[in-house]
């Protein structure tokens, strides 16, 4: 049982059974496989956003811009799609991911090249982007009626019971594993945000391993985008607003440290769905939105709280504490 407990991702799997069976008590169905499945799909655009947050904070960096890039990024392919609905999907994809990157790579130059510090420059670029959308609509919607059919039909196809939407969320999952746990990226990654300087002596490019994180962020917002937007049938500037934070609050749920270097995909995805359950499931039993925020707030600062002392369990100040002890040992010889 101890060891159980010391399992970040096992426990937060079995925290969200228990909410599960908790909220099925007091609204029956909530437990059904159909409103489970249903629970997923809800989730599955923030899983997407969290897993492009979870490598960025890998690096000991983070970044705010991801809801913003993915307003402009699906205003610009709603937009197109509206315009030209005869664009084959595939391509209006590409679109996407492409000119997510494009905004991912402009946050990663920034921090790369000039040294600015991430959550400076994201927060800047949250702005920057969102009025990009502003300006690029002049405010305006883009409804249902403006979108072609393959365009909105898509995500919501039935596939073995879940819909696409879920399907994309799941093959992404397993894509983020693969690079973080089985590429030399995934592994300069955590070198990067673990120790930085020992990562440069190991021959790691920091700097450049933190572009390529913002990249992929902006690559999955832009996946993102399309997603959000086919599965609402509707673009506007607002849309997403607040992800941001979401994101990142998923990966502190899960395990994921802010100071960078620790962390776990399965973490992640955990993370996103506890808060994908306390959002399904607050409303469901007569909470109100605002108890709701405050709910969330608490989890988060809870959880923090929970990260820095195992880190600190952990050791990962050790050097520091062993060069402090060795200095007393000099002094009082």
């Amino acid at each position: 049982m101890q060891r159980l407990l010391k399992n970040r991702e096992w426990l937060l799997a079995g925290i969200i059974i228990v909410m599960i069976a908790g909220f099925a008590l007091r609204a029956p169905g909530f437990g059904r496989p159909g409103n489970l499945v249903n629970i997923f799909n809800d989730t599955s655009i923030l899983i997407i956003l969290a897993l492009g947050q979870m490598a960025v904070i890998l690096t000991k960096s983070i970044d705010l811009s991801v809801a913003a890039n993915l307003a402009f990024t699906g205003m610009a392919v709603a937009m197109t799609n509206a315009a030209f609905p005869g664009i084959p999907l595939p391509l209006l994809i590409a679109m996407a991911v492409g000119i997510g990157a494009f905004l991912g790579s402009i946050n990663g130059i920034l921090v790369w090249w000039l040294g600015i510090p991430p959550i400076v420059v994201t927060l800047g670029t949250l702005t920057i982007y969102r009025g990009m959308a502003f300006v690029l609509s002049g405010g305006g919607w883009v409804n249902a009626h403006q979108f072609s059919p393959t365009f909105l039909n898509v995500p919501r196809t039935m596939i073995l019971g879940m819909p696409v939407l879920s399907w994309v969320a799941i093959l992404i999952i397993a894509g983020a594993w693969l690079v973080l746990t089985r590429s030399s990226f995934g592994r300069s990654a955590y070198a990067a945000g673990g120790n930085p300087g020992a990562a440069v002596y190991a021959g790691i490019d920091v700097g450049r391993t933190r572009f390529f994180a913002f990249v992929l962020s902006g690559a999955l917002a832009g996946l993102a985008s399309y997603l959000w937007v086919s599965r609402y049938a509707v673009a506007y500037v607002d849309i997403a607003a607040g992800f941001e934070l979401d994101s990142v609050a998923a990966n502190v749920i899960g395990g994921i440290s802010i100071a960078g270097g620790i962390g776990s995909v399965a973490g992640a995805v955990l993370g996103a769905l506890f808060l994908g359950v306390i959002k399904n499931a607050l409303p469901v039993i007569g909470i109100s939105p605002f108890a709701q925020m405050a709910i969330s707030g608490v989890v988060i600062v809870l959880a923090v709280v929970f990260n820095a002392r195992a880190e600190a369990r952990k050791g990962r100040i050790i050097l520091r504490d062993r060069a402090a002890a060795d200095h007393g040992k000099e002094a009082s010889a």
